[in-house]
């Protein structure tokens, strides 16, 4: 017989976003405040002028929100002054995101954070956009031309906000035959291509290495738990727990296999070579091992608030060690997940929490993921983060910016006005 689930084991519950457009009397004054923090970002006040306009865009009802209409629907808007804002006009990038990461830590901040990784598509037609390309669109699940971003974003029992973008470009935008679309697109010259694991990293270390935002966890989807790069960034950071997906293939044994040194020499060299003593002790799969756990030992735990009630899955976890290329290598914790029923579908996690953490930690980590999937569903749906239609690479970035600061600014506004949300994420481990 199966545990009852459970309801009051979470490290903290993740408040759900749900200020409503009547809760705030003066928004343009307070968008105006929120406004004048980047003042010194811009080099020139017609800039300045440019992106309290676009913000308000973003706010407005208005069915699409890119440029034109945006420009259109703002007062005094000059749609070809602000399309050279967003796509041409210098901004501070880097000074924009070291304040606003610095206002998200005095809202959001916790020594218990959570920093999350994962990508964002958005379909795109033509060829001439930055970075376009017939790639795996998780938008709408297949291949299709599209971009693709990375983005992090941060996670705590106050809320959560994107800290962090980065643009994924295809290894043949860099092929000679791209030259001309590179430099139209106003990429960078010294822009190399870099994986999505590696732009993670990328963020990682930028966050990190800023110390303006306290967090001790990492998570992360199976691109980035198959990553020996990203997972070696982890690790190297001290006291930081990860939490990563990996797929139903991985390799690992419940007990260490007893390996041997030998010594032999090839072209007049002395090599060696790490042999299992028992050849015949074959790691298993991940999904070998779930599908033969004993019911004794799965464990029902509810992991969100859905729209139609608790989500619930059943649990289990063991100590393993992780095999690569034949040979056991470090030990983890295997979070396994299923789903209820008679055809259950099983999730497979990977973490290097210490030997002591218990299961109810690794479940709430493996629900904290869903907030920056929250992230990209209200920016998308209430501030046009999928509205674009730049091509440039500065366009891109300056776009993705103005939609994290868009989504934190409402999130300040429910936190300075004290308001409290009854619905949760990540509520019970």
């Amino acid at each position: 017989m199966l545990p009852v689930t459970r309801c009051d084991e979470h490290l903290y519950p993740v408040p759900k976003f749900d200020l409503g457009k009547g809760d705030v009397k003066d928004f343009m004054n307070e968008l105006k405040g929120f406004h004048e923090q980047f003042y010194d970002c811009f080099q020139r006040s017609e800039s300045r002028d440019h992106f309290l306009k676009f913000m308000a865009g973003q706010f407005s009802p208005l069915e699409r929100k890119s440029i034109e209409p945006i420009a259109l629907a703002v007062k005094d808007g000059n749609v070809r002054a602000m399309q050279r804002f967003v796509s041409d006009a210098p901004w501070d990038d880097d000074k924009i995101l070291t304040k606003y990461r610095s206002f998200v830590n005095d809202d959001l901040g916790s020594p218990d954070g959570a920093l999350i990784f994962d990508e964002s598509s958005f379909v795109k037609k033509g060829q001439d956009s930055i970075g376009v390309a017939k790639q795996y669109c998780g938008t709408i699940g297949k291949v299709e031309n599209c971009q693709v971003g990375v983005f992090a974003a941060y996670v705590s029992e106050n809320g959560y906000a994107m800290v962090d973008k980065r643009l994924f470009i295809p290894e043949k935008w860099f092929a000679d035959d791209y030259a001309q679309r590179r430099k139209k697109c106003n990429l960078p010259e010294d822009t190399v291509f870099r994986t999505k694991p590696q732009l993670a990293v990328e963020m990682l270390n930028a966050v990190n290495q800023e110390n303006v935002l306290p967090f001790k966890y990492v998570l992360g989807d199976s691109i980035y738990g198959i990553s020996p790069d990203f997972i070696a960034a982890v690790e190297s950071l001290p006291d930081k727990t990860y939490l990563v997906s990996v797929p139903k293939d991985t390799q690992c044994w419940l007990k260490r296999p007893m390996t041997i040194t030998r010594t032999y020499r090839w072209g007049g060299k002395t090599r060696t070579k790490t042999l299992l003593v028992d050849p015949d002790s074959k790691p298993l799969t991940v999904e070998e091992l779930a599908r033969n756990v004993n019911d004794y030992f799965w464990y029902r735990r509810q992991v969100s608030e859905g729209t139609k009630g608790p989500i619930v899955y059943e649990f289990t976890r063991r100590r393993v060690i992780l095999s690569a290329a034949g040979l056991p290598q470090k030990t983890v914790w295997l979070l396994i997940r299923r789903s209820l029923g008679d055809d259950p579908q099983y999730s497979y996690f990977i973490s290097n929490a210490s030997s002591s953490t218990r299961l109810k930690t690794l479940v709430w980590l493996s629900g904290l993921r869903w907030a920056i999937e929250q992230c990209f569903e209200e920016a998308k749906t209430e501030l046009g983060m999928d509205h674009y239609e730049v091509r440039k690479f500065p366009g891109w970035q300056h776009h993705m910016l103005s939609c994290m600061l868009a989504h934190f600014f409402l999130w300040h506004l429910k936190i300075r006005m004290g308001k409290k949300s009854t619905i949760y994420y990540a509520v019970a481990a």
